[in-house]
């Protein structure tokens, strides 16, 4: 009989940890896949960024240097997302991604600050749709990246509750992953700084 009682434990036991293994792996997936959409909607924007600039080389034929700066920008987002697809919970990867697209970021937004003085630019059709279809790109962008980090976030905390911090390391989860964030969260933080 007392066979049979430590038998029915120990089944009930490996069954729950078969539980934490699977719901680790479960959880793992959902943030690679929301990994997937953000690369899917990058590549869509990175694809864009090249006619957007070629469109403004015609009537901006003097700002070079910061056409320049938003392909320079663009290809190194692009090997950051290569890197950061290979390993969607690495940190490091997801750090340099993201320092990668802020940099991209300050370019598109010099550029869009230049195009303000071309007039002509601005009120060409093709420029238009690709603005608007950036635009859209960007809104895609915003929430898959939303999904990537709500994923993450869910996959972190169940891997630190309590069992599953007991066997999670044992079955590769040791490393929590890393949320995605483009904004550089000490700026957004820093009081903002007047002077008259």
């Amino acid at each position: 009989m007392n066979l049979l009682i430590v038998l029915v434990i120990l089944a009930v036991i490996i069954f729950y940890v078969i539980n934490i293994f699977n719901q680790l792996v479960k959880l793992k997936n959902r943030f690679q896949n929301a990994f997937a959409q953000i690369e899917v909607q990058l590549k869509r924007r990175y694809d864009l960024i090249p006619n957007l600039v070629e469109t403004a080389k015609a009537y901006m034929s003097h700002e070079r240097e910061t056409l320049e700066a938003v392909i320079s920008a663009r290809n190194a987002a692009m090997a950051g997302l290569k890197v950061a697809a290979n390993n969607p919970g690495d940190a490091g990867a997801i750090s340099q991604l993201a320092g990668a697209e802020g940099a991209l970021q300050s370019a598109m937004g010099r550029l869009n600050m230049v195009m303000e003085a071309y007039p002509d630019l601005k009120a060409n059709q093709n420029m238009m749709q690709l603005s608007e279809e950036l635009t859209s790109t960007e809104n895609r962008v915003a929430f898959a990246r939303q999904a990537f980090n709500d994923g993450v976030t869910e996959y972190n905390t169940y891997k630190q509750s309590f069992p599953p911090v007991l066997v999670a390391a044992s079955f590769g989860h040791a490393k929590d992953a890393a949320l995605l964030e483009f904004e550089d969260s000490k700026l957004i933080q820093a009081a903002p700084k007047v002077s008259f």
